[in-house]
């Protein structure tokens, strides 16, 4: 069976606006395959070249001295790690339409190819069509999905995309797709080796001997071509 593989991401940036110069701080990334997280994510703090905003510490909790010594996004240990991370799969994010500007923005000015929208899938979107008139923010999925929140004291890229990973795996139908069609072949199988044997001695016909006979009767009228006469 071929293997699905997706990537959760997630930015914090300076600001709202890209095209304003605003810039991303961090990035986040989740693995999953198959709808499962495979333990294996990216995380990297990015020097911005610009401080950051008030509302950017208080909602993320990174600060300037946090950023100083940090690498550009154009720096190998970046850019090529993140690329090289997300492959040529599927990015799944929350706004995506957010995310894929400020990543777009950073690429562009690395020289690079932007991510084209037909790769992003949006978990927004996706919860909006599904629950017509709620809430569609992150907090509040993870509150419908009964998904903890008690370590999100900050917003911050990875542990955002760990969450809206678990909130895509509710959305994509839950939690049964942990299980694989492997388990229905293994209980298959019990079933095979469990089988009932035959009995040691057939048990006695239930039929009288008149009903017998005349079961042989209406037999006889059906000809030579009769089943019963084909195969007894």
């Amino acid at each position: 069976m071929s293997q699905l593989r997706e990537i959760v991401f997630d930015t914090e940036t300076t600001g709202l606006r890209p095209e304003e110069g605003d810039r991303i701080i961090e990035v986040g990334a989740v693995e999953l395959m198959n709808y499962i997280p495979t333990g294996r994510t990216f995380r990297a703090l990015i020097n911005p070249r610009m401080p950051v905003s008030a509302d950017t510490v208080r909602i993320t909790g990174i600060t300037d001295d946090d950023l100083k010594d940090a690498p550009f996004f154009e720096d190998p240990e970046v850019v090529d790690a993140l690329m090289e991370f997300i492959g040529e799969d599927p990015i799944i994010a929350h706004n995506a339409g957010f995310d894929r500007a400020f990543l777009n923005s950073e690429l562009g000015k690395c020289g690079r190819n932007p991510v084209p929208e037909s790769r992003w899938i949006d978990t927004a979107s996706m919860a909006r069509r599904k629950f017509p008139g709620a809430p569609a923010s992150l907090d509040a999925l993870c509150k419908r999905f009964d998904i903890s929140l008690e370590s999100r004291t900050f917003h911050g890229a990875l542990l955002d995309s760990q969450l809206l990973a678990a909130v895509y795996l509710e959305l994509m139908g839950g939690r049964a797709r942990a299980f694989s069609f492997e388990v229905v072949t293994e209980v298959e199988e019990v079933v095979e080796q469990t089988a009932a044997r035959p009995r040691p001695k057939p048990l006695p016909s239930r039929l009288s001997e008149a009903e017998e006979a005349a079961h042989g009767e209406f037999v006889e009228k059906l000809g030579e071509a009769a089943l019963w006469n084909r195969y007894a």
